[in-house]
């Protein structure tokens, strides 16, 4: 299993940039998501609804949750090689291609990009609204724009470099278990009534295993930025002096590269739930925010991509043959 793991990385990196997620496919994702939700339910009712009650029934989510998304795709891949070599590197290379969202991350947030150059500033909020977790109803293009282009910035950590990180070190069932832990944050790890005493370890453990992806994703952020003739000197300085002003230890590691390369300022203010929650800027605005720089930002995605995809394959290999040789 352990030495085709390079090959189906690779492979998947590449199915995923050709078929991006087709809708008729049932992502993963949705079945870790409605595993949550299930668990969620249960776990509310299991527990006293007090303070201490929900944040064990928090602990117990997260448990299940990392339990369910490392042992289901480690006991598909045994079976899968015990069938044949080949069978288990398609199952690898499908879960792998799976698990990464290149292609679709640049596909919806263009889709905020050509509704906003058509015009359509209803279609754009509605665009955005598929992919932010904050409030777009009364967002401005500006402000679209600013949403868009963050949360490429986020996902291309999130839901690239991250993944394909945890692939080169611990191949699929790693990945997957990384995928759980980060849907998990996703649906339950806000800081609002709800959410503040069940959603915190889900929150604390995100922010762990995003530590160290999220700064390797910003230093190949800023390498691709010099590469595309972006500002790459600007977004080295930006990372370093912005890289925390954000609630997250992560978040504005990326963000930071990305308003740096663009020349833009990006976070400030923001609605949630209703809410207004009070947030640092990152970058220095230099000039205004236009919908084009939604297209630099997937750009910048693509080449972070490729950059990062090429140094995990290399890395893979490298622990494949002290594998081998030990």
């Amino acid at each position: 299993m352990i030495k085709w793991t390079g090959i189906a990385l690779l492979l998947g990196f590449f199915i995923d940039l050709f078929l991006g997620d087709p809708r008729w496919l049932y992502h993963p994702v949705r079945i870790i998501g409605k595993g949550i939700s299930f668990f969620e339910k249960y776990l509310r009712n299991l527990f006293p609804k007090t303070e201490k009650g929900e944040s064990k029934a928090g602990l117990m989510l997260v448990i299940l949750i990392c339990l369910l998304s490392g042992l289901i795709p480690f006991s598909i891949l045994y079976i899968a090689y015990k069938i044949h070599t080949v069978i288990g590197v398609i199952i690898e290379t499908f879960f792998c291609y799976q698990m990464l969202a290149v292609k679709s991350l640049k596909q919806e947030s263009m889709k905020v990009y050509r509704e906003l150059k058509n015009g359509d500033l209803e279609g754009a909020r509605h665009a955005v609204a598929m992919i932010v977790g904050r409030d777009t109803n009364a967002l401005d293009e500006k402000g679209i724009t600013k949403a868009a282009v963050e949360t490429v910035a986020e996902n291309t950590s999130d839901g690239i470099i991250a993944p394909l990180f945890y692939m080169a070190i611990g191949g699929p069932v790693l990945m997957f278990l990384y995928k759980g832990i980060n849907t998990m944050d996703s649906m339950v790890g806000y800081k609002n009534e709800k959410y503040i005493n069940f959603g915190k370890y889900a929150a604390k453990l995100d922010d762990i295993v995003n530590y160290i992806p999220a700064r390797i994703s910003a230093w190949i952020m800023i390498i691709a930025a010099y590469f595309l003739g972006l500002d790459g000197k600007n977004a080295k300085k930006i990372f370093i002096r912005d890289r925390y002003n954000h609630a997250s230890p992560n978040s504005a590691q990326t963000e930071a590269v990305m308003a740096g390369a663009l020349n833009i300022q990006l976070a400030g203010n923001a609605y949630y739930f209703g809410k207004l929650y009070e947030k640092p800027t990152i970058g220095d605005s230099n000039r205004e925010v236009n919908y084009e720089d939604i297209k630099y930002a997937n750009r910048l995605l693509y080449i972070s991509a490729f950059l990062g995809a090429l140094i995990f394959v290399g890395v893979r290999t490298a622990i494949q043959a002290c594998i081998i040789f030990l």
